[in-house]
Order: structure tokens, then C-alpha cells, then sequence
């Protein structure tokens, strides 16, 4: 049988060179070295990297590309940006929202993205996000997988209608249960939304996705009571804390204890780079805190670290290209992950990773995994984060849906030459 795509030459993310990689059927039929068979499509990847996808596991898509409505932010925090979003929400219509989804999902996609989670807020009793999102997941789904959380912006308890909208919103298809247990009135407020939200997603049997303690203050602890939930309702694996930034102000005894307890429950982590090192410490004069939460520490407590975008031109942030390996690129520095494994490990907190906290059926480089693979301009993975290199073909189900030229540059130095591949005049390292 003839095949759809055979990829020829390529170097895999493992450290495999030399690679071909068969697809039939929309999945990959063999991974290995000189296959010979006929292709509809064959792609020359020799010595450049054969990634799969990469997956936003973090978003905001019903406020992306949204920056200047109705106003700038001035000061940059995030309380301005959620007042300014809380401005701009009576404004949203249907029509906007979804013109704008698509439009960064495009992007996205020659970006080499397949995947993204995306929270759509809740607590506009018109749905009106809500719908408009849940339209552009049925439409992008041929090429794209989108899941919806349902989150209230504003509080679960502190906003007046986010009880009865959060299950509306659930109703209407939303994947996911969200919640910002520190953004309730009380400190009390937050545990209790926590227990009310698990319980919502073990009724419905759905996954939990909680923007937990984003905030300076050490004594927002509301990660402790996630775990507590997670394991009393029996979601290990399927509940993730986004951002846990309260961790960066944290003393170290405490963190030492909270650290076991997240590993223990199984709840995936998801810092957010960007966004975290841009919101957080606005307070601070100096020193300034980095804003991001501890990410070798969890690594080697064995929890599972993917990062996110979180925000591309908003409210919240002006900049972002839906490009992962820049968050990837900001990850590795802000952590001061700077060993060759450490750095691997950051282009895995943008691909696999993720993959696990989606929970997505058929990802990866492996026969019979979906035939979803992105052909980047660079020889290995940290080469494609410090040059935020190129990426010139996606593929998705064995199809390719995107293409890019090469980066090359034309120089007119005397005596040096005519063109040239950036990633070449580097030190190939091990």
C-alpha cells in the first residue's frame, strides 16, 4: 500500500538521526532508518528536527487579540488587566470572539500547534464567549484540538451568577471545570469553591483545571486544599493547578511540604512564563521575585510540569505570537534551567507533557500514534528553543497543512559566503 507522507532524514527529539517516518491512514505505520516504499507526499527533513506538535496547555482565546478594547492596561498587573476585562465583557458579541479565535488559531497553526486548552469565562450571563468558542472547537476540529474550561473569572462564589452559569456552560459542551478559589472574597471562600468543583467534575466525570494561587502572597495556600479534594474524590491525574505562583514567595519549609502533597495527588502543574514573570512582583521594589513557581523542585519530585502562553495581546499582555518555543525560550531561563537536560525537559513542557494533561489519544512519535509531526529548522531540541527556530511543515493526520521557506540569510561580505543557515554557525553539543 502506497503511503500518504514518509518523512526522510530526520533528527528526533530522543537524539535519533537519520529517521524516516511512515504514515498511512492518518498514523504513523514505522519510525525507523531507510524505509523504502512509494509516498503521495515525501519530505526531505535530513538533519533537521522531526518534533511532534506543539500544545498550548493555557490560554485565554476569548480575550486574545483583544489589546486596546476598550483601553490599555497602564499599570500592567493582572487586577487591572481582570477590572479591564470585566470592561470589555458587556462589549464582547459572538461574531468578534470567534473572528478573533480563528484568527490566532491560524497563527497557531504555523507555529506548529495542534493543540490548545483554553479558558472562556463564565460569568457573562449572556454565554456569549461560551458559544461563540464552542462554535470555533467543532470548526477547527479537523485540524486542531480544542478544549474549553469553564472558568469563573470573577470568583465561583464571588461572582452572583458563576454557580448557575459555571453548569449552564457545562451543559453547553465546556470540557473542563475551572475555578480562582484566590480571588473569592474570604480566604475561607477559596477552599470551599475548591470542594464544590471537584465535586461537580466527579459527578460529571470531567477533568478539574484551577488557576491556583496566582498571586505574591505566601499564604495563599489553596494548592494544599486541591490536593486534599483530588484525593478524596479520587482525580488523581485528572486535575491540573495552573500557575502556583504564591510558591515563588513561599518560605522553604512550607514549600518542602506542599511538594509531596501535589506529587502525591498526581495533579499536573502549569506555570505560565510570560505571564508570570510580567504580573507577578509588581509590588516588589527590590529585589523583585521572579514571579514563576518551582519548577526543578517539582521536576524532582516527579509531578509533571507543562507550560502554557496564557495571553496573546489582551488585557493581561500586549505581546505573544502563539510560538511555544518562545514560552519554552522564557521557561528555561527564568527557572535557570540551563544543564542540556534541563533545557530538554523545557521543550517537553511544551510538547509531551501538555499531551498528558489534555490527556490526548494517539500524540506522539511512535507507531500507530496519530501522523501529527511539525519539520523544524534545527538539529536538535535546544537548538529549536535558542533560535526559536523556524518551523517549516505541519502535518496533521498525515496531511500537510502548513509550510514555511527556510530561514536563510544573503550576505555581501568579501570573502565569506553567499547565503547562510543561521543554526549552522553554532557548536553542535551533546
Amino acid at each position: 500500500m502506497a503511503l500518504d507522507l514518509l518523512v526522510k532524514g530526520a533528527n528526533l527529539p530522543d537524539g535519533r538521526t537519520n529517521i524516516d517516518i511512515a504514515c498511512a491512514g492518518g498514523r504513523i505505520t514505522a519510525i525507523e532508518p531507510n524505509i523504502t516504499a512509494e509516498a503521495a507526499r515525501v519530505i526531505d527533513a535530513t538533519g533537521r528536527l522531526v518534533s511532534p506538535p506543539f500544545i498550548d496547555v493555557h490560554f485565554h482565546m476569548d480575550a486574545t487579540l483583544s489589546l486596546g478594547l476598550p483601553r490599555m492596561n497602564v499599570s500592567g498587573t493582572l487586577l487591572e488587566g481582570i477590572a479591564l476585562w470585566g470592561e470589555l465583557k458587556p462589549l464582547l458579541t459572538h461574531e468578534a470572539v470567534a473572528e478573533r479565535a480563528l484568527r490566532y488559531i491560524d497563527l497557531a497553526v504555523s507555529k506548529g500547534m495542534l493543540a490548545i486548552r483554553t479558558h472562556v469565562d463564565i460569568c457573562d450571563d449572556r454565554l456569549t464567549a461560551v458559544e461563540a468558542l464552542v462554535e470555533v472547537r467543532k470548526q477547527v476540529k479537523p485540524y486542531l484540538d480544542l478544549q474549553l474550561v469553564a472558568f469563573p473569572q470573577d470568583g465561583y462564589y464571588r461572582s452572583r451568577n458563576a454557580v448557575k452559569n459555571l453548569d449552564r456552560a457545562l451543559d453547553l459542551g465546556v470540557d473542563i471545570v475551572g475555578g480562582i478559589p484566590h480571588f473569592e472574597r474570604t480566604m475561607e471562600d477559596g477552599p470551599r469553591s475548591l470542594k464544590a468543583l471537584c465535586e461537580i467534575a466527579a459527578r460529571r466525570g470531567l477533568l478539574v483545571d484551577i488557576h491556583c494561587d496566582e498571586t505574591d502572597d505566601p499564604l495563599s495556600r489553596h494548592i494544599e486544599a486541591l490536593t486534599h479534594e483530588t484525593e478524596r474524590l479520587g482525580l488523581q491525574g485528572r486535575v491540573t493547578g495552573s500557575h502556583l505562583t504564591s510558591m515563588h514567595s513561599m518560605d522553604n519549609y512550607y514549600a518542602s511540604k506542599l511538594l509531596p502533597l501535589i506529587a502525591e495527588a498526581g495533579i499536573h502543574a502549569v506555570p505560565n512564563p510570560l505571564i508570570n514573570i510580567t504580573l507577578q512582583g509588581r509590588h516588589d521594589t527590590y529585589p523583585k521575585r521572579r514571579g514563576m513557581t518551582r519548577v526543578p523542585e517539582m521536576r524532582a519530585h516527579g509531578i509533571n510540569v507543562a507550560f502554557g502562553q496564557d495571553c496573546t495581546m489582551d488585557p493581561w499582555y500586549s505581546l505573544g505570537g502563539a510560538d511555544m518555543l518562545d514560552v519554552a525560550h522564557m521557561g528555561l531561563h527564568v527557572a535557570q534551567m540551563t544543564s542540556r537536560e534541563a533545557m530538554r525537559f523545557c521543550f517537553e513542557a511544551v510538547t509531551t507533557n501538555p499531551a498528558k494533561v489534555m490527556q490526548l489519544d494517539g500524540y506522539g512519535l511512535a507507531v500507530g500514534c496519530n501522523a501529527d509531526l511539525v519539520v523544524i529548522q534545527a538539529h536538535d531540541t535546544i537548538e529549536a528553543i535558542r533560535m526559536r527556530a523556524r518551523r517549516l511543515t505541519v502535518v496533521r493526520r498525515g496531511k500537510v497543512i502548513a509550510e514555511t521557506a527556510p530561514e536563510v540569510a544573503s550576505l555581501t561580505l568579501p570573502g565569506r559566503p553567499a547565503h547562510l543557515d543561521p543554526a549552522s554557525y553554532f557548536p553542535k553539543a551533546g
